[in-house]
């Protein structure tokens, strides 16, 4: 690499959107900021799915960038979420991220539309052509209809100098090792889901974009150091322990479970936007029971 990129080694959490009366509530995401920032995460992932990007408006979204790196001023790194199934309007919400200051974006792989392996290395080639700041993939088959081939991703890794890392949501081991084996010794292979977390750290990987970190930032941050330090029994202890709320935080679609587990903590009000509703009563009870029993709060 002809430019040094920083690291997203580590735990790094994909922060949620609190809503108040429709509204953005600022004051309670700036105190999410900062119970983040106080358990020492690596990064914050603003406005991506476990933040409601898609019903933000575009204002809005660049707002709550905004507003994420001014409250964490240089303290951990801001990657913006800016991708979405249009490769023009990516290009606009990256340039904009880049220019308020973010470290990195986030590209989720455009969803619905199912661009082809050569439509998919466009996108991205595009995006991170446009601007300076890294570019980092997001590929959740799940979510967008599509995975991303590993080829594809072998040839944006050796074509854009600042595609360097992939936060990985497949969820599959075989695939992670053929990239490993495959990809620069630079890129990094970062787990989009908790319960893979430790695995992919087992695999080559250096870290996750948690959803979980919301509610217990430092235990991941934990897990995450353990391994990193060699203490891997100890690391798959805590993995162990938390397996049920990474687990039950799933239970509904994120972001529904870990905004209403900061809700339950008081941190948030618990407000969705449409189509997103709250959990049921059946799985309250259960998201709830398991916040007690692992003595979470």
């Amino acid at each position: 690499m002809n430019k040094t990129y920083p690291s997203f080694a580590g735990a790094s959490t994909a922060i949620v959107t609190p809503f108040l009366n429709g509204k953005i509530d600022e004051q309670a995401f700036v105190k999410l900021l900062e119970f983040q920032l106080a358990a020492n995460v690596r990064g914050i992932l603003p406005t991506g799915t476990t933040g409601e990007a898609p019903t933000l408006t575009p204002e809005e979204q660049l707002r709550v960038i905004e507003l994420t790196i001014k409250t964490v001023n240089k303290r951990a790194l801001v990657i913006a979420g800016t991708g979405s199934n249009s490769t023009a309007k990516s290009i606009e919400m990256t340039q904009k991220a880049e220019q308020l200051g973010a470290d990195a974006a986030l590209i989720v792989v455009p969803y619905y539309n199912k661009p082809s392996p050569e439509g998919l290395y466009r996108h991205f080639k595009e995006i991170a052509a446009s601007v300076t700041i890294p570019i980092v993939p997001y590929d959740n088959p799940t979510r967008c209809g599509i995975e991303m081939p590993v080829p594809t991703i072998l040839r944006l890794a050796a074509d854009c100098q600042n595609i360097i890392a992939l936060k990985d949501s497949v969820g599959n081991i075989d695939r992670i090792h053929q990239l490993k084996a495959a990809l620069p010794a630079h890129f990094e292979l970062l787990s989009g889901d908790d319960i893979f977390t430790l695995p992919l750290l087992k695999a080559g990987g250096v870290g996750v974009f948690s959803v979980a970190s919301n509610f217990i930032p430092a235990k991941i941050v934990q897990l995450v150091s353990l391994f990193a330090s060699g203490k891997i029994q100890e690391a798959e202890q805590l993995h162990e322990h938390l397996t049920p709320f990474f687990k039950n935080i799933f239970i509904e679609c994120n972001p529904v479970p870990i905004k209403t587990a900061l809700a339950m903590k008081g941190m948030i009000k618990e407000e969705f936007r449409l189509p997103l509703v709250g959990l049921t009563k059946e799985h309250r009870a259960i998201l709830e029971k398991t916040i007690q029993d692992l003595d979470l709060n």
